[in-house]
């Protein structure tokens, strides 16, 4: 049976224990390993008295690969341990997994090596915001901060259905709106009460509305697509090579998942826009809500009804770090626990990490069709939202 990876890097010390020189027993790619095994599978744990947290490997625990489901780690104050609870029961000999969090698979590729292909969580971020030299810039910011949301902020484009959250649509609602529009919810009848309906799919502001956004949202996607190098086609091809690197079929993966996204994306936009372009033709009466039902929102989620303001939005301002689900508190039986999430610390920001990600595919693709085409790549956020590639071996 070969060496383990922590068995080479035992033989490595011991080398420089017996007074061979550094340079010739310890190399850059030992220390590449090295920091790759410790950046990957290092959690946040709290002290002993829960004031503050540190970091921490957890051994067993933290060679645990990744599949869909919920995040059940926790760690027990009281006993001072972190507790995992089994996604599901496991025969003998078989492998065992737990739920990294709700991240997107260029979050994965970045901070853990490894695509997950059956990403139920994949989604791709862009960023959006009202111009400020815009004439209507001011009524619109006002109507965003009533239901809660920036007048700049970083939106996710997601792989189900539907692509776009109901925060994203009071926003695009927002965004189109003409001034009578504006006028309306800022100081027509019951408008704090019509600030909550923007997110529910069944309230349209008015059919010309839905059209301008389901049309912007079909262009914007298209535009993003036009800046890959490639197609999603070729991506495709390249990737039925045998000979092709992991690094570059880990890029080329990541880049064919968002470009499926965007068009999804683009294609819900036009159907959207063909089905309120035909409302308006027809004449359509638009929809009424009771004022007891205004502040639903379209959601699947047990908090969907909750007005907007009132729910946490999954979308990060720039420059604001929203807390995500998997970082809140569990119950333990009667002890609360900390939530764990494979989360690394010191992580690049989201629009570094993003763009190394676009290079490194683009970089990928271009070396394999040896294409001269280059241009301004628009950086998207890609995180928001695959098979098992051994996300632990890849950085061993």
């Amino acid at each position: 049976m070969p060496d383990s990876p922590p068995d080479i890097m035992l033989r490595k010390l011991i080398l420089l224990q017996a007074n061979s020189p550094l340079k010739d027993s310890f190399t850059f790619e030992d220390y590449r390993w090295a920091v790759s095994s410790v950046m990957t599978r290092q959690n946040q744990i709290p002290t002993e008295d829960g004031s503050r947290i540190i970091l921490a490997l957890i051994p067993l625990w933290d060679m645990c690969n990744h599949t869909n489901g919920l995040i059940t780690t926790g760690y027990n104050l009281e006993d001072d341990r972190c507790e995992c609870v089994a996604l599901h029961d496991y025969k003998e000999n078989e492998q065992i997994y737990i739920f990294y969090g709700t991240r997107s698979n260029a979050e994965f590729v970045i901070h853990s090596g490894f695509f997950f292909q059956d990403n139920a969580h994949d989604r791709v971020k862009i960023k959006l915001g009202v111009s400020k030299s815009e004439r209507l810039y001011a009524m619109k910011a006002e109507v965003l901060a009533r239901a809660g949301i920036p007048a700049s902020c970083i939106f996710a484009l997601h792989c189900n259905e539907p692509p776009i959250s109901s925060q994203l649509l009071a926003f695009l609602r927002v965004f189109c709106m003409t001034e009578e529009e504006l006028k309306d919810y800022l100081f027509g009848d019951r408008a704090i009460n019509k600030i909550f309906t923007l997110g529910n799919s069944e309230c349209p502001v008015s059919w010309e509305n839905e059209i301008k956004l389901w049309t912007f949202l079909e262009t914007r996607a298209a535009l993003l697509l036009k800046t890959y190098n490639t197609t999603s086609q070729e991506d495709r091809s390249v990737l039925e090579k045998p000979d092709l690197s992991l690094h570059s079929r880990m890029a080329i993966q990541l880049h064919l998942a968002e470009k499926q996204i965007l068009e999804k994306a683009s294609a819900s936009g036009r159907a959207k826009r063909l089905h309120f372009e035909k409302k308006l033709e027809e004449g359509a009466p638009l929809p009424l809500y009771e004022e007891n039902d205004i502040a639903l929102l379209e959601n699947t989620d047990a908090d969907a009804k909750l007005p907007l303001i009132l729910r946490k939005l999954e979308e990060v301002e720039e420059g604001q770090e929203i807390q995500a689900e998997e970082h809140s508190h569990l119950l333990n039986g009667e002890k609360a626990v900390y939530v764990m999430d494979m989360e690394a610390n010191g992580e690049p920001g989201q629009e570094e990490t993003q763009e190394k990600v676009s290079k490194d595919a683009n970089s990928a693709s271009d070396s394999i069709r040896s294409s001269t085409q280059k241009g301004q790549r628009e950086v998207v956020d890609l995180s928001a939202s695959r098979t098992e590639d051994n996300s632990k071996e890849n950085s061993e």
